[in-house]
């Protein structure tokens, strides 16, 4: 990793001088844009739409359009007095519980290495941060834009991770919020069954992209000048026509998927009503002892015949 932005962090009286690394890279496949008929890349030109000549870029300014459709220029001198600070400071505002933040207005994480002389302090602010179980609230300037961030503790660093401004977080208007839809206590009821058939502790390493990697062995297979073989597409389900037939079946499969993974099953909880709830799962085991007593003599009489 190298480092894309050096300042320090400012709590109280105490700075720590820091560096600015991204924590997170994103892995897709990239191509560029070629000629069909020989495989030449295509270039592009910064063209003035007026004059038609193309521009250099030490003579391209930021353009501001109106909503008359008129353009206003500004220059580097009209940035220069905005109150954007340079002075590379992380300034830590408050401390809060990690909890009252909207993870929604999270938009990308940095890690925080200390320079050689801020090992110290660095130490001591994150382990103090760690052990109060909360996250401090600054703000930084980074590429020309001030935001708001989170300073929390991740495998013993500093994580950074910028925030979105409240004026930037849409809020959602759509028409079935204001409808009266209806659901019934047993569609509910099923419906949470889904949900603890399916809990598991969450493990990232056990889910990986399929398409880039489908992708990727495609281009390998061009290079080795092999067929490609299309992936099977899956089915894509209808909307369900009975909901509860539909969470039934989800019920049943995903109790079938876990066991074949090998996946400890959620403890089902015991439904209200004591001993009601009680009788009903002893009903339900004499059932299944009488159906699996019947089985042996149903096959012997099949075989029989």
């Amino acid at each position: 990793m190298r480092s894309i932005w050096k300042g320090a962090i400012s709590f109280g009286l105490v700075t720590i001088p820091v560096k600015l690394y991204s924590a997170t890279e994103q892995k897709d496949v990239t191509f560029h844009q070629v000629h069909r008929e020989d495989g030449g890349r295509i270039r592009y030109k910064r063209v003035c739409t007026v004059d038609g000549e193309e521009v250099p870029y030490a003579d391209i300014a930021k353009g501001y359009e109106l909503a008359s459709g008129e353009v206003v220029v500004l220059s580097d001198e009209d940035f220069e007095d905005l109150p954007l600070s340079t002075s590379r400071r992380i300034d830590v505002l408050q401390f809060t519980p990690a909890e009252q933040i909207d993870p929604i207005y999270f938009a990308k994480s940095y890690y925080l290495e200390p320079d050689a002389q801020g090992a110290k302090p660095y130490v001591l602010l994150r382990d103090a941060l760690e052990s109060s179980g909360q996250v401090a609230v600054v703000k930084v300037a980074l590429r020309q834009r001030e935001s708001l961030a989170t300073l929390r503790v991740r495998d013993g660093v500093f994580v950074l991770e910028t925030m979105l401004w409240p004026d930037e977080i849409r809020t959602p208007d759509f028409a079935f919020l204001e409808e009266d839809i209806e659901v019934r206590a047993q569609e509910l009821k099923m419906a949470e069954s889904l949900i603890s058939t399916m809990e598991s502790d969450f493990d990232a390493s056990e889910y990986h992209d399929t398409y880039r990697e489908a992708l990727q062995q495609v281009i390998e297979a061009k290079v080795a000048g092999k067929e490609v073989v299309p992936a099977r597409e899956e089915e894509e389900a209808g909307p369900a026509v009975d909901l509860m037939a539909a969470l039934r079946a989800s019920v049943e499969a995903a109790k079938r998927e876990r066991e074949g993974a090998g996946r400890p099953q959620a403890k089902p909880k015991r439904a209200a009503g004591g001993k009601k709830a009680k009788d009903d799962e002893k009903a339900e085991e004499k059932a299944q002892e009488k159906a699996e007593e019947k089985a042996p003599a149903k096959r012997k009489a099949r075989k029989s015949a």
